[in-house]
């Protein structure tokens, strides 16, 4: 292999043979001495950009203990060298399309080759936040546009991976929503959008973004439904007050893109102008048409968010009127009393309609709403002890619907504990809380909550509320509060994750755990 390296001209295929070197190296380890000399000699001036960058990257894989100290500042030379070089494209040039597909291939970097020299090297840095940090924020502060590109996908991942303090990064992405390239644009706002909280620095380039252009708020498609735009979507999920008249707009305009009522809640109390124009939008929603289901549905959880009694009309007319054949009637179903119960108290009309339902599918979301709305135990409980035992995931809402009439459903307890020796952990979590709102004793709940903790990470948000919940009490536990904390790595991550939702699950996840510790 080193000698075709000698022999090979070809600049795009030396860095693939020095990716060979490297897996020689990592798979055998025994006989990999020679092949590193040879990485290291690789990395080193006079060889070009390209064939060192991929050297480093090798090393870092294989032997990080022979990178260069002054690894940033190198990467971040050989970066702008190898861009000042003549470049034959990736891909041919394709026509540009106002479609998803068009869309998505705009999103890709216009140097998939230096993407993926420089993805090797962040990959094999893993937890060294500060060096992956340093390298991105010489990425984005390049003159050339492909390079910031790569940057802010390099960015994403580490970010979606590795807990860190991002201040500094994520204005840096901010301001490439606001060049002029629009490839550059939309792979900074995609990425600022999974950051929910995370992106709060780049707020004010996105609300300038927002405030320049419709398009910027709807995504119209060639094809297919609108979406909202990136740009405001991130600002809403920053919980930037200033996403609020943009949303207005969007909910006044012809077509509302369906996920408008879910990024509601993420801006709080501040969203509270936009229930009116949710509210109108319910109640203009025909009762049998095949989307119905899609549509309401995020409506009825920005209202309830917002606890808007006023649209408990609307959402009456929904319940009374939609066909039993509609498309997923039970969820729709549940999602309206759901956000009946959150209207509380001011939603006392919808009482007989909620009892009618204590004997169905949708049984415990109608009786956990007939307790926000009365507060009568009497009337819930023996619904709820039912469904304790009727399926797991009819039980897991049960018992959390339990927990929440607090003492007054200690008739439940024996069923209760019972449930928190189950081996299937989502129910010993759910079970772990309600005995603890329910009768504040411990003991039960302690062995429950920390099996359940340490089996499945998932479960980790619910039960650091509890801990929350429990103050002083919870103290045995919290070694688990302090070992999540210092953990650098994200509790969902994974090397085959992609999704968003880990980052600002883990955020909340960070939050509540620092505040059960205060509680105590």
């Amino acid at each position: 292999m080193t000698g075709r390296l000698e022999e090979e001209g070809n600049e795009r295929v030396r860095p693939a043979l020095a990716e060979g070197l490297g897996l020689f190296a990592r798979l055998h380890p025994a006989s990999a001495a020679p092949a590193v000399e040879h990485l290291v000699e690789l990395g080193a001036a006079p060889h070009d950009p390209g064939l060192r960058l991929a050297a480093l990257g090798q090393l870092a894989g294989c032997a990080p203990d022979r990178l260069p100290t002054d690894l940033v500042p190198t990467v971040t030379a050989l970066i702008r060298a190898r861009s000042r070089r003549p470049r034959v494209p990736d891909q041919p040039e394709r026509p540009d399309t106002d479609t998803l597909i068009g869309h998505l291939r705009r999103l890709r970097p216009a140097d998939e080759e230096g993407g993926h020299l420089l993805r090797t090297l962040h990959t094999a840095l893993g937890d060294r936040t500060a060096d992956r940090i340093a390298l991105l924020k010489g990425q984005l502060s390049s003159d050339e546009s492909a390079d910031r590109c790569n940057g802010v996908w390099m960015a994403a991942g580490l970010l979606r991976e590795w807990r860190g303090s991002y201040e500094e990064l994520v204005a840096l992405i901010g301001e490439q929503v606001v060049t002029e390239e629009q490839r550059l644009r939309d792979a900074a706002a995609s990425v600022l959008e999974t950051l929910f909280g995370l992106a709060a620095p780049a707020a004010d380039h996105l609300a300038a973004l927002v405030a320049v252009g419709s398009e910027h708020r709807i995504r119209q498609w060639e094809h297919g439904k609108p979406a909202l735009g990136a740009p405001l979507k991130a600002l809403a999920r920053a919980g930037d007050p200033r996403a609020v008249a943009a949303l207005a707009e969007v909910l006044d305009g012809p077509v509302v893109p369906r996920e408008t009522g879910y990024e509601v809640q993420h801006l709080g109390l501040a969203a509270a102008p936009l229930a009116p124009l949710l509210r109108e939008r319910l109640g203009e929603l025909p009762l049998d048409a095949l989307d119905t289901y899609d549509r309401a549905v995020p409506l009825l959880f920005a209202l309830g968010r917002l606890g808007h009694a006023p649209a408990v009309p609307e959402m009456l007319r929904l319940l009374h009127g939609t066909p039993e054949g509609l498309r997923s009637r039970e969820w729709f179903v549940r999602a309206i009393a759901d956000a009946l119960g959150e209207c509380g108290p001011d939603a006392r009309e919808a009482l007989p309609a909620l009892r009618e339902l204590l004997d169905g599918e949708c049984a415990v979301a109608a009786a956990g709403a007939l307790w926000s709305l009365e507060g009568d135990a009497e009337a819930v409980l023996p619904t709820l002890r039912r469904e304790l035992v009727a399926g797991q995931f009819r039980a897991r809402d049960a018992a959390e619907a339990l927990g929440r009439l607090g003492p007054a459903a200690r008739p439940a307890l024996p069923a209760l504990r019972a449930m928190a020796d189950s081996g299937k952990v989502w129910l010993r979590a759910s079970a772990a809380g309600a005995l603890w709102d329910i009768a504040g004793d411990p003991e039960p709940v302690l062995p429950a909550l920390r099996s359940s903790w340490e089996q499945n990470v998932h479960t980790r948000p619910l039960l650091a509320g509890c801990l929350t919940r429990m103050g002083p009490a919870g103290a045995p536990a919290h070694d688990l509060l302090r070992t999540e904390l210092a953990t650098p790595r994200r509790h969902q991550a994974r090397a085959d994750t992609h999704g968003s939702d880990n980052i600002g699950e883990d955020e909340q996840l960070l939050r509540a755990c620092r505040a059960a510790l205060d509680a105590a």
